[in-house]
């Protein structure tokens, strides 16, 4: 279960923001190209939805960082990888940005005709872009989420009465089947493109998993909000797709909805009643409800946008000084500033096709990466702890194949392809931003004498412009099994504590605390683990976790992990991981020739370190910190613990064998990610 904090609501309520804006302003594109077929086009981009949704949950659930796509690709390919999606998410974020600002000023020109177009238009959305990137700039509020989920509940309130009111006055089959020549009516080109535009629901998934760690919802919540979102999403899409075309038919390979109402479709369904009191009502009705919808979809494109950035500056993915905080409000105002000024200039050409072509570009790139790592970690973290896994999996090569990831992915690139051969600006425009960002990155790396691949972190307190002789955020302890424990986590949490709990992201630095199951060579990795090692390995990640939460702005990620030999899984860890120090314990020198335990015989003792310690230190990417125990332990409580379990595996793993235990029984080689 994620940290306590927001909730199943408050995530859906996040998600469907998106969703129920992208129909504002999607539905003129979509029917313009997709003409008869745009129901079709909205199950389709339903479907999209629910893999897409499928893949975000689960992988949002199995590393509960921020960021998203990034997030998943860091941890199943590398940082070059997880660059891509990142970069080309940001696209999506400052497109939205200025699609939503650009729209809501054409459902507010129903009140005042003027703001639908020339310099008032450009001048009303500069002006909500700028109010959205102050908004962000002061910081995201929990009670905003509440507000949000209001407006969410009014909307589907609407779009719902939209429905049922269009199917009644307006629904005949043959208004939508008589005008489809397939090939023709519409094109393969136009409906390829019109399927893309129709991914433009898939930010909010984005968005909300930028929220990982802040949530609380369990299993089963998850697997609801999950079969929720996609079940509305298909059933709205698909019934104002339907309510489009057949209140405005298609007359002459065109419609009426793509040629007079492009900017602001839903009025143009409101317009199309003939009563006039209930196409009064609806158009000032829907005209309020989708600017304000609109408004806070680019707010929660502006938060997920700040969010994603911050991310991708503290693994200097971008330049550092990007993601700089404000000095009060610990957000970064640097990057909500460039967004804002991005997005305030893609509304001056006032074109909307274009627009959302671009978008479609960046949207299913990102959406082919997230489904692939999630591909990739079934195989590469087959173990670790997922609280909800994609349904529909099979074994291929010893591993569980997510046949939905996999049709996701198929048909998430298929889709960009097929967008990248039929849109010229998509073609261009898109290409050039994803090569721009690959120039930025590779110079920026290379300049820095830093890996393309590797990760690389920046401490949060650099981003504030403070400087401090040493900083941690994040720390790998390897757990002994032993009261020595309780010392190694405090020390990591002095280490790790912070003052300011007010910060952008509310968090401080990570302790991960780590429990290695030694297996021996004689036996399979995967072999059954006694259920007294498994005991112990449960009640020293519970303590480690306790013990390191009691200081303030800090958290502590459990983990376990098989290997061969302890030190080697240490320093493997810290490296996948990036963490800044590992915390060990070491024995203190003795001064008796030979050591105590020896009773002073032999040469003098300078091997006071085990093997797996000695192999960190030399071999380890970050800085050691050893804590010295009392000098009567023999060796380093990791390698005399690690001694004793090599002798007790041997025997309990025959043991377990012989009463019909199956490999990889129990909390073996998991990892239940970071404990919010």
């Amino acid at each position: 279960m994620f940290r306590r904090g927001l909730g199943q609501p408050a995530l859906f309520a996040i998600i469907y923001t998106s969703v129920a804006s992208a129909i504002y302003f999607s539905l003129g594109v979509v029917t313009s190209r997709a003409l008869g077929l745009t129901p079709v086009v909205y199950v389709l981009a339903g479907i999209f939805f629910a893999l897409a949704c499928t893949t975000y949950v689960e992988g949002a659930s199995l590393h509960q960082d921020r960021g998203g796509a990034t997030v998943f690709a860091r941890y199943a390919f590398n940082e070059l990888v997880s660059f891509v999606a990142g970069w080309m998410i940001l696209l999506d974020y400052i497109i939205l940005i200025a699609v939503t600002s650009f729209s809501a000023t054409n459902y507010l020109a129903a009140f005042w005709s003027p703001l639908g177009s020339g310099t008032d238009e450009l001048l009303l959305c500069f002006a909500i872009v700028a109010y959205v990137a102050i908004r962000n700039i002061r910081g995201f509020s929990k009670t905003r989420v509440n507000r949000i989920a209001a407006l969410v509940v009014a909307d589907l309130g609407i779009q719902a009465l939209v429905i049922v009111l269009g199917l009644f006055a307006f629904f005949h089959l043959d208004t939508i089947t008589d005008t489809i020549h397939l090939g023709d009516t519409p094109t393969w080109g136009d409906t390829v493109f019109a399927l893309g535009v129709a991914t433009v629901s898939f930010t909010g998934l984005e968005s909300a998993s930028g929220l990982s760690g802040e949530v609380a919802v369990g299993r089963r919540g998850l697997k609801r909000l999950v079969g929720a979102a996609a079940i509305i999403v298909i059933v709205v899409y698909t019934g104002i797709g339907i309510v489009a075309v057949t209140a405005l038919p298609v007359v002459g390979n065109a419609t009426s909805l793509g040629r007079n109402y492009l900017d602001a479709p839903m009025i143009g369904i409101a317009e199309s009643f003939h009563t006039d009191w209930v196409a009064s009502t609806l158009k000032y009705t829907i005209a309020a409800a989708a600017a304000a919808t609109l408004i806070a979809a680019a707010n929660s494109a502006m938060m997920g946008l700040s969010r994603l950035a911050y991310s991708l500056s503290t693994n200097r993915q971008i330049p550092s000084a990007m993601g700089r905080l404000h000095a009060s409000r610990s957000t970064p105002f640097v990057v909500i500033t460039i967004a804002a000024v991005l997005a305030a200039g893609l509304t001056i050409p006032q074109d909307l096709e274009l627009m959302v072509g671009i978008f479609a570009y960046g949207a299913l790139v990102g959406l082919t990466i997230a489904h692939l790592s999630i591909v990739v970690l079934r195989y590469k973290e087959p173990d670790r702890g997922r609280p909800y896994r994609v349904p529909f999996s099979i074994r291929v090569r010893g591993g569980d194949l997510p046949l939905l990831a996999v049709v996701g992915a198929v048909l998430s690139a298929g889709a960009w392809i097929g967008l990248v051969i039929t849109h010229g600006g998509a073609r261009w425009l898109g290409t050039a931003w994803l090569a721009g960002g690959l120039l930025l990155y590779i110079v920026y790396r290379t300049t820095q004498g830093k890996s393309v691949t590797r990760r690389v972190l920046v401490p949060e307190a650099a981003l504030r412009g403070e400087r401090h002789e040493a900083e941690y955020g994040s720390i790998l302890v390897p757990l002994t099994g032993s009261p020595l424990d309780d010392d190694i986590i405090q020390t990591a949490g002095r280490l790790a504590a912070e003052e300011d709990t007010d910060a952008f992201e509310d968090k401080g630095a990570t302790i991960e605390a780590l429990w290695i199951f030694e297996v021996p060579m004689s036996l399979p990795i995967d072999a059954a683990l006694p259920d007294a090692q498994l005991k112990q390995a449960r009640a020293a990640l519970a303590r480690a976790k306790a013990v390191g939460e009691e200081y303030e702005g800090v958290e502590v990620a459990t983990a376990t992990v098989r290997a061969r030999r302890a030190g080697q899984a240490i320093v493997d860890e810290a490296k996948r991981r990036g963490v800044q120090a590992v915390v060990l314990a070491a024995e203190e020198p003795s001064k008796i020739r030979g050591g105590a335990l020896l009773g002073g015989r032999g040469g003098p003792l300078d091997d006071f370190v085990g093997e797996a310690t000695k192999y960190v230190i030399s071999k380890a990417p970050c800085q050691i910190i050893l804590t010295a125990p009392p000098a009567s332990d023999v060796g380093t409580p990791v390698d005399a613990r690690l001694r004793a379990d090599r002798a007790a595996a041997r025997d309990g793993v025959v043991a377990a064998a012989r009463d019909g235990a199956t490999p990889g029984d129990g909390a073996a080689a998991s990892d239940d990610g970071p404990a919010r």
